[in-house]
């Protein structure tokens, strides 16, 4: 066997599909099956996108992946009412909890407000900053 390490900078598309799907087969053949079903909330005027919110149900979780709301808009509810669509969605696709993360010049306040725990941070990120990690319960009263 003649290997070597290949070290790139060049974010290759095709080496990073080919990683992805060698640890997809390895991640599926090791745990309880379960789909991925894509969720997207959106805000639009005239088909313009003012605000959005995507991620994805994944057996008993609902993740978030993006969620941006326009800063004309901000303070007004608009992003409560798309989070709470969201959950909503997910409760009816049988989730029992949410994943999202932020950062700390994003939005780590109104996740709170919004019932969200934190459950890790990583502190200097990516030099100064603070990447936040929350869950939340989806149940009624948080009883499971």
């Amino acid at each position: 066997m003649n290997t070597s390490f290949r070290i790139t900078s060049d974010g290759n598309e095709q080496d990073i599909q080919e990683l992805f799907e060698m640890l997809k087969k390895y991640n599926l053949s090791n745990r309880e099956k379960s789909e991925n079903v894509p969720l997207g909330v959106y805000l639009e005027d005239n088909g313009q996108k003012l605000a959005g919110l995507t991620g994805e149900t994944f057996g008993n979780w609902l993740c978030i992946h993006y969620f941006f709301v326009d800063e004309s808009l901000r303070g007004q509810g608009i992003g409560s009412k798309m989070l709470e669509a969201a959950e909503s969605e997910a409760r009816k696709r049988g989730c029992k909890y949410a994943f999202v993360d932020t950062f700390s010049f994003q939005a780590p306040v109104f996740y709170i407000k919004m019932g969200y725990k934190e459950v890790f941070a990583l502190e200097e990120y990516p030099y100064t900053g603070k990447r936040h990690y929350y869950t939340k319960c989806l149940l009624e009263n948080n009883e499971e």
